[in-house]
């Protein structure tokens, strides 16, 4: 790869090609949100199909328990968006599910406390935290010119600037605390005065960190009251805990077994950026995996493990990747442990990894808060919250969601592994890992830049371009007849517009596999040239054979179905 990936090379193709469209861009849009076009639909789709074949309709016939009677099962769930708003309360979400944010009272601008990042700077007597907006790629540059208008040197003064420590998040740095109390309760508010916002023109003019819920709030009915108030749900997880009895009782499953759903999620993130990372309205591709507790911690490490594989089986470059455990300061009150699976996405600065996927141990929390009641965040081991009255804060639902399991006799609730993937941070992953810019020869034979999507062939939108070389001498009859063949069985595309070297660079923008071109001597000999994305290699295939040829290539078993994987059990 000879130009490095950016944020903008990204969002230009994607606008260009069909991928993803702002939306509502004609009414200027509308920030966070964002539309799929005819090649991310795809996409997409691809992903999706992917994900549940290997993880749900494809699973059990590959992976068994070694000593279990058959295998661990996996089904699926598509659970409302909308739920009673109980569900959210017992969960914790309506207290616990909140980010601090930060307001400029100059700019009108509001960041997310913890993502707001900046670095030390003095010139003369005077040190300011310089603070980076969130969507800048190169944070030093930024930071140097923002440093430069407030001090008021030229930019052949940068070397007089001099910086202290690394870029850090503005919640991590240690401020002097006014004497006020703040609004969070009883530790009193950092001191922003030698703090520059960012586009601010002078220090001091954040406010004090305050909490901001991150639900979407609505209300079912006709009328608009506290009692009809409901909320967009913040994830999937929880349709599928409130379905745990239902698919026991009504399902041949038995633990261990995993509920899989794929859905839309809403969180009123303040500061959505870097294109479709951070956004508003996204989809997730969530598994719930209940087993026994004292096999918990290896059914943790088990799935850590898979999720990771399954995207390098997928084409992502292991060097881009990386599994991080949380610290313990960096848990959620009911984990027991929690991976991130992250990449390193281009617009982030060098070294730096942004989450891709979380895989979470989140023991019987979830299970026991819909049976008695919110579970105190305080507790160690969890107990119920109880309000002023000593009663349960938020009651549950009080029914039985304990499981007998009759191979040990025993009754116990499951702990629950949950492996969690946003599938527009995947796509986004997949595009940023995929789009490369190299040479190709053109018609000329010259040498010139090429850009290419390397996509996995399960997840490229067009699997193959059928191309008459002329729109002439019987060619675009042939080629129709052929496009027509492979239509039935493959998203396909036809085109005989400009020169075939320009068709080729189309495709190979698009990520599209083979190119299969019909040209003259196809009509002597009944053969077309099979062109590789990649490697730009060529070969020819009679036309009778282009199917099996492309089903060969593009439709064979994805690596994870092609090995027998264990399932661990202790």
């Amino acid at each position: 790869m000879d130009k490095p990936i950016s944020l903008a090379d990204l969002t230009s193709l994607c606008k260009r090609r069909g991928f993803i469209f702002q939306s509502s861009e004609i009414y200027g849009g509308i920030n966070g949100f964002w539309d799929y076009g005819p090649l991310g639909t795809e996409l997409k789709r691809n992903i999706r199909e992917a994900w549940w074949y290997d993880m749900v309709s494809g699973h059990n016939a590959i992976r068994k328990l070694p000593d279990a009677p058959s295998p661990f099962g996996m089904v699926g769930l598509d659970t409302s968006i909308i739920t009673h708003p109980q569900v959210w309360k017992v969960s914790g979400h309506f207290d616990l599910f909140q980010d601090l944010m930060v307001d400029c009272r100059e700019t009108k601008h509001r960041y997310r406390y913890d993502q707001l990042r900046g670095r030390w700077a003095s010139y003369g007597d005077r040190t300011v935290f310089i603070t980076v907006a969130p969507d800048v790629e190169d944070e030093a540059a930024y930071a140097l010119r923002r440093a430069l208008k407030l001090f008021n040197l030229r930019p052949a003064q940068a070397d007089e600037v001099k910086w202290t420590g690394d870029f850090n998040a503005l919640n991590e740095i240690d401020l002097p605390r006014e004497v006020t109390i703040s609004s969070l309760g009883n530790s009193a508010a950092p001191d922003f005065s030698s703090v520059l916002a960012p586009e601010a023109s002078a220090t001091g003019t954040l406010t004090e960190p305050r909490e901001f819920n991150l639900m979407f709030q609505t209300f079912v009915g006709p009328l608009v009251s506290d009692e009809s108030t409901a909320f967009l749900r913040p994830e999937t997880a929880q349709g599928i805990f409130l379905n745990f009895r239902n698919v026991v009782d009504s399902s041949r499953v038995q633990v261990p077994f995993g509920i899989a759903q794929i859905g839309r999620s809403f969180r009123n993130e303040i500061t959505p950026r870097q294109f479709i990372f951070r956004s508003r309205e996204f989809e997730q591709m969530e598994i719930e995996f209940f087993c026994e507790p004292s096999t918990s911690e290896a059914w943790y490490r088990h799935w850590r493990d898979r999720r990771l594989r399954w995207f390098t089986d997928l084409g992502i470059k292991s060097d881009r990747l990386r599994l991080r455990e949380h610290a313990p300061s960096e848990l959620s009150h009911y984990s027991r442990g929690t991976a991130d699976i992250e990449f390193a996405y281009p617009f982030l600065p060098p070294g730096e990894f942004g989450e891709l996927e979380g895989v979470a141990h989140r023991g019987d929390f979830d299970l026991r808060s819909h049976m008695e009641g919110k579970l105190d965040p305080k507790s160690a081991p969890l107990t119920v919250e109880l309000g002023s009255a000593g009663k349960p804060k938020f009651a549950g639902s009080g029914k039985n969601l304990a499981y007998f399991d009759q191979r040990s006799g025993q009754r116990y609730i499951p702990h629950v592994i949950e492996p969690s993937a946003g599938v527009d941070r995947a796509l986004l992953a997949f595009l940023c890992d995929a789009l490369e810019f190299d040479e190709a020869p053109d018609e000329s034979g010259a040498m010139k830049q090429r850009t290419v999507l390397r996509l996995h062939p399960r997840l490229a939108p067009v699997k193959a371009a059928v191309l008459p070389l002329v729109k002439k001498d019987g060619m675009p009859e042939v080629a129709k007849d052929l496009y027509d063949a492979l239509l039935t069985r493959f998203p396909v595309q036809y085109d005989e517009k400009d020169a075939i070297g320009r068709r080729y660079r189309r495709n190979d923008e698009i990520g599209t596999p083979v190119c299969i071109t019909i040209d003259s001597q196809t009509l002597q000999d009944q053969t077309v040239t099979f062109r590789n994305r990649d490697d730009l290699k060529q070969w020819r295939v009679r036309l009778d054979d282009c199917v099996a040829e492309l089903e060969k290539r593009i439709a064979a078993k994805p690596k994870a179905l092609q090995r027998e994987v264990a399932a661990p059990v202790s």
